[in-house]
């Protein structure tokens, strides 16, 4: 991860997270560029905090520029079928455990807790694609559409917005 920095005050400065807006700022860039959600939506930040954990969890050493190997890494971490979830899970918690030993934690680590909390507490309202049984070329009515609907944690929506950002890339 980058260094952080302080506020240039001297030991005692205020840290401020680095790895973390860098982390915000470049799934924000893949998203606007992918042009795929209003930025104003709740699936667009979904798709912002996913993508944001998943490049600060798997972030070693950053530079500016967003790297062939890193967009790899990026859809493979992202893809459909993979076990993101306790793969974040299992990072956030060796952060903690390496927070614990080595003394202050990394500012970064309460941004992105936040960002994983919103994740998995937020409940969006999402097409049910399994219960969707009328082919795609008959008619449906509202109510049709409304039933085949479902509540589900942000991250399962937030996830696949973020590949398919990644994919475009």
């Amino acid at each position: 991860m980058r260094p952080e920095r302080t506020d240039g005050a001297g030991g005692d400065g205020l840290l401020i997270p680095m790895a973390w807006l860098y982390a915000e700022y470049l799934a924000d860039e893949l998203l606007v560029t992918g042009d795929l959600m209003e930025p104003t939506t709740l699936e667009y930040r979904a798709g912002r905090e996913a993508l944001a954990l998943t490049i600060f969890l798997s972030d070693d050493a950053v530079d500016d520029a967003l790297p062939a190997a890193r967009v790899d890494e990026l859809r493979l971490l992202t893809a459909y079928g993979t076990a993101w979830r306790p793969w974040i899970c299992e990072h956030l918690g060796e952060l903690d455990r390496r927070a614990a030993t080595d003394g202050p934690p990394d500012p970064g680590l309460a941004l992105a807790r936040a960002a994983w909390r919103w994740l998995e507490e937020t409940e969006l309202l999402a097409a049910d694609l399994d219960a969707i049984g009328a082919p795609s070329w008959a008619p449906t009515g509202r109510a049709e559409e409304e039933a085949a609907q479902v509540w589900t944690p942000a991250w399962q929506l937030g996830l696949p917005l973020g590949h398919l950002a990644v994919h475009l890339y």
